[in-house]
């Protein structure tokens, strides 16, 4: 049985020479699309090269390619060259590529239809006694193309128990191996990153892909230092890979924070370079350490959705980031300039949360409290959130002696507390007592040393 088969090439060679014109069309076109997607054997060795341009942090351009193609063989022929060429100058990056991405898709569903139908006709002449099951597996066949997610399935019982039976299976093998590699947080096997707290571990788990965190305090108390905390949890001490976007600092800002927290040497030295000789070798050995971490940055004072989702996108692509955190929701730019303020901040959330469960990677984003410990803006983003946490200031002792006094533990001098005002899957309202060291920018969970009894 011979087959014409579906094709699409002017869409194929549009999202191409998108790819080569546009960051967007490439972070859209790698996600959406395979290589199978395209029909022509060209077209699918040019698509494999882009991609593996831009994984690799390399901007894909026509020269690049026609580098990298030769490099592996790949573009030979004069042909070849001049159609990379052609396509490189004729289809020039289309405003709309997604719609020529599903175009691509569309056709490559055809070809997968056409293949069904001609592997059940192929079926039904060979062994027509066997009518029944193979509409059967042709129907479930024809309905997974049709849904074409794995995702969408419906799920049965029995297929959820079996994953939760190998789940936990699995990370009990993991518990033991990672107990004698002594490589467990704290006693406790994180299903996500660290989140720089030991009791914040152990009850979620560390910061889990799909997740949003929101983080809320007042000016000036302590977000920023806080975010720079996970990160070099994350970055320095887990060596997994994060995402910064930077909303306010200057680069020199950053690294002057970056370099106290990880020398231990007060950000006014380092700021004004008053170190003594020996603080020298210190100072340089943090930078070293920075420089060797998984952390990724960029700095965006005109902050959209839109400029987050796509650069998130692209680290999430490049650098296999496990967290993105957004310094701070208040400083993005609103989508419609009628929104009220309440009305901005909840969509920013909400799309936030969408990135973190696509990208099954956790978010973070920084809030602002008003004075009275209510979240500024929009209540609504704490509905939309996993976990909320305020970092907020103790008063003075007595109100530090309450928060021991309800933990039933004592604990050294602390001046912050973090207050778990919402998770979704353990415990909430209950403070973890910190030390926020601000000449020093690093903040740590305060140490307990001893118990109270009450009553």
């Amino acid at each position: 049985m011979t087959i014409e088969f579906i094709t699409d090439t002017e869409s194929e060679k549009r999202v191409l020479s998108a790819m080569l014109h546009s960051d967007v069309a490439c972070i859209d076109s790698i996600e959406s699309l395979k290589e199978s997607d395209f029909y022509e054997p060209f077209s699918q060795n040019i698509f494999t090269l882009i991609s593996k341009l831009y994984r690799a942090g390399i901007n894909p351009t026509y020269v690049e390619v026609m580098k990298e193609g030769h490099t592996l063989g790949v573009l030979t022929t004069p042909v070849d060259m001049e159609k990379l060429k052609y396509v490189a100058e004729h289809y020039i990056e289309d405003g709309n590529v997604k719609w020529w991405v599903n175009k691509v898709k569309e056709a490559a569903k055809g070809r997968a239809m056409q293949r069904l139908v001609k592997k059940y006709t192929h079926q039904l002449e060979t062994e027509p006694h066997d009518v029944p099951n193979i509409i059967r597996e042709a129907s479930g066949e024809i309905f997974a193309l049709a849904m074409d997610a794995e995702s969408e399935r419906i799920v049965t019982a029995k297929e959820l128990a079996e994953y939760g039976e190998k789940r936990l299976l699995e990370r009990i093998d993991k518990y033991r191996q990672m107990q004698e590699e002594q490589k467990l947080v704290g006693e406790v096997l994180l299903e996500g990153v660290p989140t720089g707290f030991p009791l914040l571990n152990k009850l979620t788990l560390g910061y889990k892909p799909g997740d949003l965190i929101l983080l809320a305090a007042q000016t000036g108390h302590g977000k920023t230092a806080f975010a720079i905390q996970t990160a070099c949890a994350v970055c320095v001490e887990a060596h997994k890979s994060l995402f910064y976007i930077n909303t306010e600092m200057t680069k020199d800002q950053l690294v002057n924070r970056w370099g106290t927290i990880l020398s231990g040497i007060p950000m006014q030295q380092i700021r004004d370079a008053s170190l003594r000789n020996e603080q020298i070798p210190q100072a340089l050995a943090a930078y070293k350490v920075l420089s060797e971490s998984g952390f990724f940055t960029s700095h965006l004072p005109n902050l959209t959705p839109a400029k987050a989702d796509i650069l998130t996108r692209k680290a999430k692509m490049q650098y296999s980031i496990e967290i993105m955190i957004l310094d701070y929701v208040g400083r993005m730019e609103k989508f419609d300039p009628r929104m009220q303020e309440w009305q901005v901040l909840e969509q920013i959330v909400k799309t936030q949360k969408q990135l973190a469960q696509n990208l099954e990677i956790a978010c973070m984003i920084l809030a602002q409290l008003n004075p009275d410990g209510t979240l500024q803006g929009a209540q609504r983003m704490k509905n939309e959130c996993d976990l909320m946490l305020k970092l907020i200031p103790v008063a003075d002792q007595e109100a530090a002696d309450k928060i021991q006094n309800k933990l039933g533990r004592a604990y050294e001098p602390f001046n912050y507390r973090i207050f778990v005002d919402k998770a979704r899957d353990t415990q909430s309202g209950f403070s973890i007592p910190i030390v926020f060291d601000m000449e020093r920018q690093q903040i740590r969970e305060a140490q307990q040393i001893g118990t109270i009894r009450n009553g």
